[in-house]
């Protein structure tokens, strides 16, 4: 899962022994291709909820040497506190982020819990998404009792673990149980409204929440059913928990809720819905906030909403639309802006979004100003090489493609093309932010073939691994021709060169790339998987150089007819 993140969210058992916590972060930290973003302690819960995230296997790593230490650190013998619990690392959930699907996020949770349980001896309930038996899969099912019902619970068929010892043993009676799951990333916000009274942000929260509130009747007394029982009123939204309070910090009252699927319940749809049932109760929404941190797919996708709503209202005066292929900066900005992010705090992106909390700060290539990159390039070690110049090459492309598409969506002299453009643009914009992540992936990918080289540890992935990355940039070029080809043909013809441009940086990117996996797949032992591969880099650089040929080819010709027409034109002049 190249450029894959996940988030992982371990609760610990204790929050007061500083000592502890910070051994058993350590123990996280430790591996490389993940970050421990947030640790959390409380005291009167005596148990600390650690963020970290990254590259699955590396979180994965990560996940299992802190439950490890916690195992060695934490006796539950001793252990008191306000939360209920039932293991020193009580509960370890697994949450897709980016590039990850739910059932990527089950196999990590059932593999981790096959090492926890065969290899420290922790007994290990999965549950959420990953619950093997419907019985499981919420939490608090699998924690009746918490920790001083195990050595009641071990032992019976229907408490058996999923992996680990099925025994109450001293190893047990120290380590606890462990419930490791998958579930879906959980935002907590929290809505702001220009009123101190927190019974008006209570009343808001009623009617969004997903369980509601009891119904009433036109005299407000409750509604109910045949048996008496009080009658239900759904909420506006799905997958949301929410309530409402006055926080004296802010001088405001807030509605807080906790968005459980985003899939389902956007960040900006929570905002939207807050805003208009706060204006039929005559209130003001002044802007958000979000408590932790947020993936960037809720960010951009707010971004594109509010861009769309902007679209629609120029639509509505005759004027035509911006589409949405803008860089990823100015969606999140966007975002901010219009949910009012910074309303009661900053919200500074690097601090907020996860995927950029992971970047890499000042070692990014893509970063560089272009000087530092071709003086970094120019140096004479092997890496940045090739692979990340044709990476590079492959993001100018689709910068490129993006930008006559949206000229092109402005024209009025293009409205048969509009449609098309609003498509093309942001697809361009994400290939050409692929381009730039493969930039610093093709170099990351090489500097880990050497260290396997020099451990002799994982040699052969390590070189698949570096074939496959400029292979993706390959199959990626294929997309950037095509879209070179229909924008000579649609695009707005002041911009015909670009177009050009676009197919022959296209072609070029896809040559150097080709060039990359086959010195790389010359490497590999597996002959087999080898000439596959190598059949297919073939193919798609022969489809991408016919159909840019083709596309330079007319715009060769179309460029040179129209100079010898202007040459006309001025023989005619008096």
């Amino acid at each position: 899962m190249p450029g894959a993140v996940v988030e992982c969210v371990p609760n610990i058992s204790e929050g007061r022994r500083r000592d502890v916590i910070d051994a058993v972060v350590q123990a996280a930290d430790s591996v490389q291709g993940m970050r421990v973003l947030d640790v959390d302690p409380g005291a009167a819960t005596n148990r600390t909820v650690i963020t970290m995230a990254g590259e699955p296997d590396a979180v994965l790593e990560a996940a299992f040497r802190l439950i490890d230490r916690a195992a060695g650190l934490i006796d539950m013998r001793t252990h008191s506190g306000e939360h209920p619990r039932h293991g020193a690392t009580d509960v370890c959930p697994f949450v897709p982020v980016s590039g990850v699907t739910m059932e990527d996020c089950v196999e990590l949770a059932r593999r981790l819990g096959s090492r926890v349980g065969n290899e420290l001896g922790i007994p290990v309930y999965l549950y959420e998404f990953a619950a093997s038996i419907p019985e499981r899969s919420k939490l608090p099912d699998i924690r009746e009792g918490e920790y001083e019902a195990l050595p009641g619970k071990l032992g019976k068929p229907e408490w058996k673990p999923d992996f680990g010892p099925d025994e109450w043993s001293e190893r047990t009676a120290r380590t606890g149980v462990c419930t490791i799951g998958a579930r879906n990333f959980l935002i907590a916000y929290n809505v702001n409204i220009n009123s101190r009274d927190a019974g008006v942000a209570r009343e808001i929260a009623l009617t969004i929440r997903d369980t509601g509130r009891n119904a009433r009747s036109p005299d407000w007394t409750f509604l109910r059913d045949g048996n008496g029982k009080k009658v239900k009123q759904p909420g506006l939204l799905q997958c949301c928990k929410a309530t409402g309070w006055y926080i004296d910090e802010y001088r405001t009252a807030q509605v807080t809720m906790n968005l459980t699927d985003i899939s389902v319940t956007p960040l900006h749809i929570g905002y939207e819905t807050t805003r208009k049932v706060a204006e039929g109760l005559g209130v003001t929404v002044t802007g958000s906030e979000v408590v932790g941190l947020v993936p960037l797919c809720a960010m951009l996708d707010a971004g594109r909403y509010y861009l769309e709503r902007q679209n629609e209202g120029l639509r509505a005066i005759g004027r035509q639309a911006r589409t949405t292929g803008v860089p990823e900066k100015e969606l999140v900005e966007i975002a901010v802006r219009s949910m009012g992010l910074s309303d009661v705090a900053p919200f500074r992106p690097e601090e907020k979004i996860i995927e950029y909390m992971l970047r890499e700060g000042g070692a990014s290539l893509a970063g560089m100003s272009c000087a530092d990159f071709v003086d970094e390039l120019s140096m004479d070690s092997p890496a940045p090489g090739g692979g990340s110049v044709a990476a590079l090459v492959g993001s100018l492309a689709a910068a490129l493609a993006s930008m006559v598409a949206n000229l092109t969506a402005r024209s009025r002299k293009c409205r048969e093309s509009w449609d098309d453009m609003m498509e093309l643009a942001p697809r361009a914009q994400t290939i050409k932010d692929f381009m730039l992540s493969a930039v610093d992936g093709d170099t990351r990918a090489f500097n880990r073939m050497m260290e396997a080289s020099r451990s002799g540890e994982g040699v052969q992935e390590a070189i698949l691994g570096a074939a496959l990355v400029p292979m993706s940039v390959l199959e990626h070029c294929l997309e950037i021709a095509g879209m070179a080809a229909k924008l000579e043909r649609e695009g707005l013809p002041a911009s015909l060169s670009d177009s050009g441009v676009a197919a022959l940086a296209a072609a070029s990117a896809a040559e150097s790339a080709y060039y990359n996996v086959l010195i790389n797949l010359d490497q590999l032992e597996d002959q087999e998987q080898a000439e596959t591969l190598r059949q297919k880099a073939g193919a798609l650089l022969e489809e991408i150089g016919s159909t840019a040929g083709r596309t330079a080819a007319l715009v060769r010709e179309r460029l040179l007819l129209h100079a010898e027409d202007a040459g006309d034109d001025s023989g005619d002049a008096d």
